[in-house]
């Protein structure tokens, strides 16, 4: 009995723990939008190991880091990230954009760092909807999940269970930043960069393919993927409305941006449409074998038609036909 017992606990494990796997699944698909270029999740893992706003800033451009993959003006160049800081009451706002011209800037996501009338703080990332769709909010894990699941290359008469990371409760007040940004020895950080002038740690380095880059960030980058967060979809509360659209009112916009996605050229899943069909002849490739066939079929003509000429010269017959210049040269040289 105590057998069977331990027996459906295994399996009632491994059933939650797959669930939890299917939705980091699901989660990993790609948006289809320049966000694809840009992993969240990753983003907020970098903020709560960050010690101070310019450190996260510096971090998150670091080509060594592989979090920033964005390139909104499509230079083929990684995009810097700034990030401005806004205090209103006990809140804050700390706003990713980025310079798009000299004349356009385009905000990427915010972060919101909330302490209500209870001294009770909360942390959430909203994507911008042009760049992650609607209702894109990430915030730390409020709940454990199990840290064992089964084994699905066991074959024996009993499931076997092995050890799974599992989700770790973020405490918000414990964040190292989040303890900075109230502390009394605060200072805040106005960054003075802006397009064409960028800190010397950060070189414009190529953008990887979104392929590439979502597989370093999710399989390679463990610490900042993996289930410590959840994506709520349409079922996610803002946790200061207020704030949010007090940001929402000033949030920068770029037409560049705006005409770029409206046209499709951020579409990152046609993009790999395309790519997983090696096997189809691109139209250029076609007009170029339609016109080589068309060279090919004129020599072979031209050659047919001087061969003739030639068989004409020389079949021994008492009337030759001799080209004009040759009968001028021999008329020439018999004077």
């Amino acid at each position: 009995m105590k057998k069977i017992f331990s027996l459906y606990w295994v399996v009632a494990i491994s059933l939650l723990g797959q669930c939890v796997f299917s939705q980091s699944e699901k989660e990993a698909k790609e948006l289809g939008l320049p966000g694809d270029n840009l992993d969240l999740y990753a983003v907020l893992t970098l903020f709560q190991k960050s010690k101070t706003v310019e450190e996260f800033e510096k971090s998150l451009n670091e080509q060594k880091t592989g979090i920033n993959n964005l390139d909104l003006n499509l230079d083929k160049k990684v995009d810097f990230i700034k990030i401005d800081t806004k205090k209103v009451g006990e809140s804050f706002t700390f706003i990713l954009n980025t310079a798009v011209s000299k004349t356009e800037t385009q905000d990427i996501a915010v972060i919101i760092v909330d302490k209500d009338k209870n001294g009770k703080m909360t942390l959430q990332i909203v994507g911008d909807q042009d760049l992650y769709g609607k209702n894109y909010v990430i915030e730390p894990a409020k709940t454990a999940t199990p840290s064992i699941t089964a084994n699905p290359a066991y074959k024996g008469p009993e499931p076997a269970a092995v050890s799974a990371p599992a989700t770790t409760v973020v405490i918000v007040e414990t964040v190292p930043i989040v303890q900075y940004v109230y502390s009394p020895v605060y200072v805040p950080y106005y960054p003075p960069y802006h397009y064409g002038f960028y800190p010397p740690y950060f070189t414009a380095f190529a953008v990887m393919a979104v392929g590439v880059y979502r597989h370093n960030t999710y399989y390679h980058h463990t610490a900042y993927y993996g289930g410590h967060y959840y994506h709520g979809g349409n079922t996610v509360v803002i946790q200061n409305n207020n704030v949010y659209n007090n940001y929402n009112k000033t949030k920068m916009k770029s037409t560049t941006v705006n005409h770029n996605a409206a046209s499709g050229k951020y579409n990152t899943a046609s993009s790999n449409q395309n790519i997983s069909r090696p096997s189809s002849v691109p139209t250029t490739n076609k007009a170029n074998t339609t016109s080589a066939k068309a060279n090919t079929t004129s020599a072979k003509t031209k050659q047919s038609q001087a061969s003739s000429q030639a068989g004409k010269v020389n079949n021994g017959s008492t009337t030759r036909k001799v080209p004009q210049s040759t009968s001028r040269s021999r008329a020439g040289a018999r004077r």
